[in-house]
Order: C-alpha cells, then sequence, then structure tokens
C-alpha cells in the first residue's frame, strides 16, 4: 500500500472524527490541505531518501563491474603466461564480483521501482492538493453565505414575531406624537410675514367694500333730493 493511499485513510478517520464532533467546515477543509501538506513533505522526503541510496548503489555496482572485469582481465593474463593456477584464482575473484554485482543490480532495481512508486504518489497528491486549494475559497465563500443567510433568516423570523410587531407598532405611535406635537407649537400662529400680507389683503378688501357702502349711500341721497 503507498504512501499516499495511507494518507487518504488517516485524513478519512480525521473527517469522521471532525463530523461527529461537528467541526466548523472552514477548520475542516484547512486540516484535509495541511494534512496533505504535510503528507506531501514527508513523502518528497522518503522519495529523496531512497533516491540517494540508489545513487550509492550505483556506485558500488560500477565498482563491482569494474572489480569483475579487472578479474577477468588478469585471469587472461595468467592464461597467456601459462599460470593456470593464478587464472583460476582471478576467475573465482571476477566470479565474486560478478555475483555481487547481480545482487546490486537488483537492489538498484528494486530502488528505482520504489522511487517511481513515489513519484506517482507525489504527483497524485500534488495533483489533490492543487484541486483542494482551488477549491478551498468556493467552499469558504459558501460557507460565509450559508452562515449570513441563516443569521438573516433568524433575524426575519424574530422582526415578524408579535413582540416586535407590537414595538414597531409603539414607535410609530410615539413618533406620531411628537409630530402632532411639533404641529401643536405653531397652531393658531402664522409667520410675521405672512401675517402681514393677510392682513395687507384684508385692507384692501375693506377699502373695497367702503367705497361700495359709500357709493351707494350717495345713490340714495341724490335719489331723495330729486324728489
Amino acid at each position: 500500500m503507498g504512501i499516499f493511499t495511507r494518507f487518504r485513510d488517516i485524513v478519512s478517520s480525521n473527517i469522521n472524527a471532525m463530523l461527529d464532533r461537528a467541526e466548523d467546515p472552514e477548520k475542516l477543509i484547512k486540516l484535509m490541505i495541511r494534512e496533505m501538506e504535510d503528507t506531501l513533505v514527508e513523502i518528497k522526503a522518503s522519495c529523496a531518501g531512497v533516491m540517494a541510496n540508489g545513487k550509492k548503489i550505483q556506485r558500488h555496482l560500477d565498482d563491482t563491474r569494474t572489480r569483475a572485469s579487472y578479474w577477468k582481465e588478469r585471469a587472461g593474463m595468467a592464461v597467456r603466461k601459462g599460470r593456470d593456477g593464478l587464472a583460476r584464482e582471478a576467475l573465482r575473484e571476477g566470479r565474486r564480483f560478478s555475483e555481487r554485482t547481480d545482487g546490486l543490480e537488483r537492489e538498484l532495481a528494486e530502488c528505482n521501482a520504489l522511487v517511481a512508486q513515489y513519484q506517482d504518489d507525489i504527483r497524485q497528491l500534488e495533483d489533490k492538493l492543487g484541486a483542494a486549494r482551488e477549491k478551498q475559497r468556493m467552499l469558504v465563500q459558501r460557507h460565509i453565505h450559508a452562515t449570513r443567510k441563516r443569521r438573516a433568516q433568524e433575524e426575519i423570523r424574530r422582526m415578524e414575531s408579535s413582540e416586535a410587531i407590537m414595538k414597531f407598532e409603539e414607535l410609530e405611535n410615539r413618533i406620531e406624537r411628537m409630530e402632532s406635537d411639533a404641529d401643536m407649537v405653531n397652531y393658531g400662529r402664522q409667520p410675521s410675514l405672512e401675517r402681514a400680507l393677510d392682513d395687507i389683503s384684508m385692507d384692501e378688501d375693506i377699502e373695497k367694500e367702503l367705497h361700495r357702502l359709500k357709493s351707494s349711500l350717495g345713490a340714495k341721497s341724490e335719489g331723495n333730493r330729486a324728489d
């Protein structure tokens, strides 16, 4: 089982625990991203360690191959010199390094396969982490929107209650009383300019009426003299 598979199990258990405690969704997504980041660092460190070990194996492998070739050449030289005994010893030494070479090649292949697995886990986790970071902003915004919407609905329900309506009616009545009191302050009183203009208008009407009255009385007086 790969590191990433174990990571999914760890995150899953943490998510379930947080859901059981009804944790904040924002905290939940932050925890997931932090888990992924920590695991990514761990995987990269492990991969780097395996790669370093692979380089070490490669150096040993190169050395054993060189030594195997060396003893093979020495065996050939002993044969040319007619030293079969030395040739046998050189071949035995060369075989020992050849066997060591075979073991190191298998070890290097296993190391390379492990590096490939780590690299695959890293790619998967980086993709998941990128997607999680991309979605984090939207999820947080949705959570904020949901929280505000819930508060708004709670406020609407509170304002629709009979107690709130009574308070608004009481406030409205108080404002109406204040408006009435303000009207009564100036009731029966007019500004000086408006009153002066009204007086002028009234004086003109009186003068006209007086003129009509004089004219009427004068006309009657002349009629009596004529009789």
